[in-house]
């Protein structure tokens, strides 16, 4: 079957004991995301929130909750999509599997958007911003946010409707200088085709029109993060995921999406901006306030059963990691096709995707002499030059073929046959003062930092401590030596309190010169080193988002030889936090207690998750 709406969505899951209904009124704010993150950890159902305090609609959140409920979702569809998605990567696939993939160019062209005819949905009524469900998720956020929406745009003097950008770019709906019902804020980072738009209006006379959509089939918001190859709009890959054509209508100068729940139109100002957030992002710190564009709010349309679709981010993984589930689950053919000789890329969810990036390539520019790395920095330079991939900032590539089943996402095992390997004399390969990821505050300024490639091909060079060494030595100040994996040692250091503190990982470097360390490559300077131990995702988010490369890697016995750095022994990663660094997120104390008794046992949510 396919979804014609939201509300079909819900039924279908309801059927299938997919959903849980609260009833009693819930507050939107914290306390609706505080109920959504217990859910989500139990590995429980969507939740559909039958009354939202101030509006007079439904909430629906961790609707892609489980990778096991987003396959439920797209169950008719996915298999179909990923053959239009493998034949888009090698045309050549239909002459030599005619049968496998009959109908898939059929599937493509019948997954257009398509104008509706008649009355749309989505014009049933139209109501305010502060009727809306304002959902706020974290105790420091500077209002009420749309985490799921769908943005429409369009370049100047264009209605062609494939032409247009679709992006899911958070907008705030209050709070800050935002006049309520009057203008929004709309947050876009790097890299988005937002952004382009935006500059080919400012150079015309043109309205800068923008339309959000919230809700609709699940298809929908999916579509609105899925990075498409070239040619492939948004709209219709909204359809072939969907099983149903995208359909759309127009009022007042701005494009509908007739199936959303609601849509928010109105007009982007070319030349202003207003302070937006702060935001419990998904790296799991506020994303701080920032200048950003405004857009003033024409209307606000819903459906009938219009139902407000929401999630909660904070540190991974969350339900957005479903999307990155899903995401590789359909362009893994791509990869070689993206990146020529990339054979897998693994976006760390558990760092926060852009933090860390890890990634097998092919080594085969010199077979007649000793392996070392090679083929495989050009292709980590060209994943570093490409659209999303570019914002990486910790790059870990491996060669093919040094082990057999080596794979990405098996994140303890790729580390192992890095680190048995890695030369760090070598292997390091910084780019300095360069653009990072708008929400990663480690680097040396807003959207600034650094990167580093770990380039690793060859024999093993080393086994891998497993137990700390006793004869271990510390500076002063320095202690709870801690094993995080197979040759990665986490060390509890002072807090990081100014600059002077970048001496504190020199001095551990000079403490441990000469001790016997070669298996363990890998050393973290911390301020809760038990913390690293406790989990591999402890180490992963904690470690690849407060680290900064060209500040923040040092080394034992390390040297500078015409402007590379390595070292001849192992690497140092200062993962402290740093007074620079964003606000790690925690939910508010008093909610959390409130939502506690819920959960307890006997509480109402109890017996039903």
């Amino acid at each position: 079957m396919s979804y014609r709406s939201l509300y079909d969505c819900v039924r279908d899951l309801e059927k299938h004991g997919h959903l849980l209904r609260i009833k009693q009124e819930v507050d939107p704010d914290l306390e609706a995301g505080e109920i959504h993150r217990r859910v989500f950890e139990a590995g429980g159902p969507a939740i559909l929130f039958e009354r939202i305090k101030g509006s007079p609609f439904p909430a629906l959140s961790n609707l892609y909750g489980t990778y096991e409920r987003t396959d439920f979702l797209f169950r008719h569809t996915i298999k179909k999509v990923q053959k239009v998605i493998e034949l888009k990567a090698d045309p050549t696939h239909l002459l030599r599997k005619p049968l496998r993939y009959t109908g898939a160019p059929l599937t493509a062209l019948s997954a257009l958007p398509m104008k509706h005819i008649g009355k749309a949905p989505i014009t049933y009524g139209t109501t305010t911003i502060d009727q809306l469900p304002l959902i706020k998720s974290w105790p420091m956020d500077g209002g009420a946010f749309v985490t799921l929406p769908q943005v429409f745009t369009l370049p100047p003097n264009d209605q062609n409707i494939m032409h247009s950008n679709i992006g899911m770019y958070r907008i705030q709906l209050t709070g800050n200088d935002y006049h309520t019902n009057k203008e929004v804020g709309m947050h876009y980072q790097l890299h988005r085709g937002i952004g382009v738009h935006h500059t080919m209006y400012n150079q015309t006379d043109q309205p800068f029109r923008a339309s959000v959509f919230v809700g609709g089939p699940p298809s929908h918001a999916f579509a609105a993060i899925m990075p498409l190859p070239e040619g492939l709009s948004e709209l219709t890959f909204a359809g072939l995921l969907g099983g149903r054509r995208f359909r759309y209508t127009r009022r007042n100068g701005h494009v509908l999406s007739a199936d959303a729940d609601f849509v928010i139109t109105g007009t982007i100002r070319k030349n202003t901006k207003k302070p937006e957030g702060p935001f419990g992002d998904h790296l799991g710190y506020y994303s701080l306030q920032h200048d950003f564009p405004v857009m003033d709010v024409d209307q606000v349309y819903y459906r009938k059963n219009a139902i407000w679709h929401f999630t909660v981010v904070g540190r991974p993984p969350q339900e957005d990691s479903s999307f990155g589930y899903l995401i590789h689950q359909l362009v893994k053919l791509l990869t070689p096709q993206e990146f020529p000789g990339v054979r897998q890329i693994n976006a760390v969810d558990a760092a926060g995707v852009h933090p860390l990036l890890l990634a097998i390539g092919s080594e085969r520019y010199m077979p007649f002499r000793e392996r070392r790395p090679e083929e495989i920095l050009t292709q980590a330079n060209r994943i570093l030059g490409s659209g999303q991939t570019s914002l990486a900032k910790f790059l870990f590539i491996a060669a093919e073929g040094d082990a057999p089943g080596l794979d990405t996402h098996d994140i303890p095992g790729f580390f192992r046959h890095v680190l048995t390997r890695v030369d760090w004399t070598r292997d390091l390969h910084f780019h300095t003062k360069t653009t990072i990821d708008t929400l990663d505050y480690s680097g040396s300024g807003w959207n600034a930092g650094s990167k580093v490639i770990v380039a690793c091909c060859g024999e093993v060079q080393r086994t891998l401590g497993t137990e700390i060494p006793a004869s271990l030595t510390l500076p002063d100040g320095f202690g709870a030596p801690t094993l995080v994996q197979p040759g990665i040692l986490a060390v509890s250091g002072p807090a990081f309190s100014g600059p002077e503190a970048y001496a504190d990982a020199e001095d551990l470097a000079r403490t441990l010169e000469g001790q016997a360390l070669d298996s363990f490559p890998l050393i973290v300077l911390a301020d809760d080193a038990p913390f690293f131990g406790e989990s591999l995702n402890n180490f992963l988010w904690a470690a690849f988002t407060r680290a900064n490369p060209s500040h923040d890697i040092h080394g034992v016995d390390a040297f500078t030889e015409h402007k590379h750095w390595g070292c001849r022994g192992p690497l140092i990663i200062d993962a402290r936090i740093k007074p620079h660094h964003a606000p790690v997120l925690e939910p508010d104390a008093k909610v959390s207690r409130r939502v506690d008794q819920l959960f307890s046992k006997g509480g109402e949510l109890y017996q039903k998750i």
